[in-house]
């Protein structure tokens, strides 16, 4: 996962993910309150679009809270036209907005994920739960080695700064990256590594500039398991 082939993968799906865009915008009306959505909008475009590219038959999402983040997920798995979503969380408002045309597509796991992970058997995880060093211990020490070689991974919220705040969730993951040379993909704004402005000139070229959020972090790390 590189800047390059995240350049292509908007070329391949713009007429996809422009109607995506849409669609999640319209969606986002009924966001009110404390309803929050939780990805800026490239990183919840990478997410459709990886999904796309990978067409994961199974996918994991381990923190939902209140379901936006799972809608993306769920129209990449649409408009492949196969695939299973499974998310996990401990709260279960996303079950209340995640629309019936896509939560037939998804089955909700109330509960800490970490006493139900053995049953996993993902093509595709995204993370985006307890943001800690102890949890982040947890899932690289118990669940990357459990997961088939080659599975893509999405961790959230690691790139809210130019690097990871120190003892932190993202410090211990690019750490366990960097020890076993997994590299990996960001398009966070705070790198300040011009990919972010990148891929902005690259959306304004095809028409997806437009913001759904006024967010502009993009803190996702996106990478595939040795």
């Amino acid at each position: 996962m590189d800047l390059a082939t995240v350049v292509e993968l908007y070329r391949k799906y713009a007429n996809d993910l422009a109607a995506v865009r849409d669609a999640q915008r319209q969606l986002l009306t009924t966001f009110t309150g404390k309803v929050k959505a939780q990805l800026d909008d490239i990183e919840a475009e990478i997410t459709y679009l990886r999904v796309r590219d990978a067409r994961p038959r199974t996918v994991v999402e381990i923190g939902a809270l209140h379901g936006w983040s799972a809608t993306w997920i769920l129209r990449a798995l649409k408009d492949n036209g196969a695939g299973h979503l499974h998310s996990y969380d401990l709260i279960d408002s996303s079950e209340r907005h995640v629309p019936d045309d896509l939560a037939r597509n998804r089955t909700f796991h109330h509960g800490d994920v970490r006493e139900k992970w053995r049953d996993l058997d993902p093509d595709y995880v995204f993370i985006d739960a307890a943001h800690s060093a102890r949890f982040a211990h947890w899932y690289v020490k118990n669940l990357f080695p459990a997961l088939k070689s080659g599975t893509p991974v999405s961790v959230h919220d690691v790139y809210h700064f130019r690097w990871p705040i120190p003892f932190s969730e993202g410090a211990v993951l690019m750490r366990h990256l960097a020890e076993r040379g997994i590299a990996s993909f960001t398009a966070a704004k705070p790198r300040r590594d011009g990919a972010y402005e990148r891929l902005m000139d690259l959306r304004r070229d095809l028409g997806l500039a437009e913001p759904i959020r006024d967010s502009t972090d993009n803190p996702m790390v996106y990478f595939t398991l040795p």
